[in-house]
This record gives C-alpha cells, structure tokens and sequence, in this order.
C-alpha cells in the first residue's frame, strides 16, 4: 500500500480530526515537559501509588483525564443521541445532573439532616432513585420536544433554569453531605481503578449495544435526516425523539450520582455547572453536526476527554484555573475552526487543484 493511499485512507477515516485533536493536547505536554528538563514521557506514565484513604491505586495524569473527564463523558453519549434525533442541544443536563444528585442525597441523610454517616434508607433506594429523577426529567423534556414541538433550546431551558432550585428545596437549602463509605465508591475507586471510568466504560458498552443490536441507531439518525419522510416511511418520529431525551435524562441522572459520590455531598448550586456546555461542544468536537442526523458516538466520547486534556494540560503548565477558560476558548476555537466543513472542503479543493497540476 503506497503512503499516498494510507495517508487517504486515515483522512477519510470518520474519527480521523477528533483524535489528531486529542494527539496535539497530548503533544503540548510533551513539549513542556521537554522545555523544563523533565521525562517527555511523564504525560504517559501510569504508576502503582499507595493513598491513605483508597489504598493502592493507579495513578498518573492519563488517569486523572479519564477520571475526571467522566461526567461530561456520559453526558456526551446522551447528548449526541439527542442532538443527532432533534437537531438540537439539551441545555438542562448539568441542573438535571444537580436535581438527581440532590434527590439522591436527602432520600440518603433524611429531609432536613445536614450532615450524616448513616443511611436513612438502603443506598440501593437512593441510587436508583436519583437515576429515576433524570429519568423523569428527560420524559418531560422529551414530551416538550416531541408531542408539543417546542424548540429543543427552549423547551429544556426550563429546567436549565428550574431543576438547581427544585433540587435546594429538596435539601431544605443545605449542602447535604453524606459521608459513608459504601456511598462513596461511586465516586472514588474500584480497586486500583476509579470507579467513575469503569461507570463510564459500563454506559458505552450499553447503549453502544442498544444501537448495535436494535434499529434504534439507524431510525434515531432517519428522524434527524428528515423527521417527516421517516413518520412517511413508517416511524414514529416522535417516540424515537421522546426515547433519546429519556436516555440522555437517565444518563445525566447517572452523570450526578458519581458528582455527589465523588464529593460526598449534594451541592446543588456546583454539581454539573456549565457541564452542559461541555456536553455540547464534546459532540462537536467529535466531528457530528449540530444540525442532527449522523452521529458518532467514539467521536463524541473523544471529544468529552480532549476538553478535560485541555484542562488538565493548562493546569500543569502554571494557568490559574482563573485564567484557564479564557486559553481554553481559544484552543477549542482552533479545533473547532479546523473541523468545520468549510475549511476542510478548502483543503479539499487545494488538493484536488495540486493534484490535477501533477498531472498535466
């Protein structure tokens, strides 16, 4: 095979921009690490590490990325079905993730109690509980959507601006900290492993399944094609749609479980905040459109990890987490400006252009 048809083949090659944009992360800390003496590896390393409260864990800033990198993980997964099937953005996920989180934690500690070590009802009840809330909010989200046609934005723009508030009216305005140890698994870790990436593994695994194995893949990218020839071609539209907001609900649900799990408390007012933005431009960052249709779940999930690279990389560089959204802008710019198919179709036609002077 000749360099030259390799080289087409990798560009045409549909995760093809979202890794490379991973890859120039990664490449930065290199070069930093390079630029100060130390092993321009060290990015890369993962080591065995003895903690006093988790015991020997893995370790390394490849696993702090997975790590933390987590929650705006699942939120991408339900987003990008979202997104592909209604050509829009679920902007309530991150006071979703808050409410579920604050569900969860009061059924935990009991209404009205700040601070406790002892469960007022079995964990599994508060777990479950706190997935069916985001479960609840994607239908309601999903009705909005796809019975009553409201716009994506505005319809889940209600809870965007309700959910945080419901969620301090169930803590009776407190942080609810619940410090038990079984509770905080969730958040800390599964042997050497954080428990968040093996949630995460646990929820691609899931609906990559359910797309798989089911029709629901192809019909959810039919509907965003064109909603009215699939409800022609016998779909119903609306259900698919109302089905990608449930799931993107009980995964936000899950995404606040791990928030509250990790801190050990409901914190209303900062558990999944601005994570829908991160959601959102995880999706795009994996290379699908906005405007619904194909979608890549990979691409997606690539996406969430390369925003929470950019974060991690700012920070070992000395940018203050002050500082480090404004850097952080202008880097998803970059990769965004060079995943957009203008640009791309300009390179495109510059090649095609050499090419045909090869040629002649």
């Amino acid at each position: 095979m000749s360099k030259r048809s390799l080289w087409s083949k990798l560009k045409g090659w549909s995760l093809f921009l979202p890794v490379v944009s991973l890859l120039l992360v990664m490449a930065v800390n290199i070069i930093h690490d390079i630029s100060v003496g130390a092993n321009p590896f060290s990015f890369f390393m993962i080591t065995l590490r003895e903690t006093t409260g988790n015991g020997t864990i893995l370790y390394g800033r490849i696993i702090d990325i997975l790590n933390r990198g987590s929650e705006v993980a699942i939120l991408a997964i339900g987003m990008t079905l979202v997104v592909s099937s209604s050509a829009g953005t679920d902007i309530s996920v991150g006071s979703v993730m808050s409410l579920c989180a604050s569900f969860c934690c009061m059924l935990l500690a009991g209404y009205g109690v700040s601070s406790t070590s002892t469960l007022a009802v079995p964990l599994i009840v508060g777990i479950l509980a706190g997935i069916a809330m985001g479960a609840v909010c994607g239908m309601f989200n999903g009705t909005l959507v796809a019975y009553f046609g409201i716009q994506p934005m505005v319809a889940t723009l209600i809870l965007f601006s309700a959910a945080r508030a419901i969620g301090l009216l169930l803590c009776n305005d407190l942080i609810v900290y619940v410090r038990n140890g079984t509770f905080g698994i969730f958040g800390g870790y599964l042997g050497i492993i954080p428990t968040p990436v093996v949630i995460v593994a646990i929820c691609i695994l899931v609906i990559g399944l359910l797309l798989r194995k089911t029709a629901l893949g192809m019909y959810v990218q039919s509907v965003g094609i064109n909603a009215r020839a699939s409800r022609i071609a016998g779909l119903n539209s609306k259900r698919i749609i109302f089905l990608t907001y449930l799931i993107c609900g009980l995964l936000a649900g899950i995404a606040g479980i791990v928030a509250s799990s990790r801190i050990t408390s409901a914190d209303s007012n900062n558990i999944g905040l601005y994570f829908e933005m991160d959601a959102i431009l995880a999706v795009a960052l994996g290379g699908n459109s906005l405007g619904g249709g194909k979608f890549n779940l990979a691409g997606s999930i690539i996406g969430a990890y390369t925003i929470q690279a950019i974060t991690t990389t700012l920070y070992a560089l000395g940018v203050s987490s002050t500082q480090a959204p404004v850097f952080k802008a202008v880097i998803v710019i970059l990769i965004v400006a060079i995943q957009a198919p203008p640009l791309q179709a300009y390179f495109k036609k510059r090649s095609a252009a050499k090419q045909v002077k090869g040629a002649a």
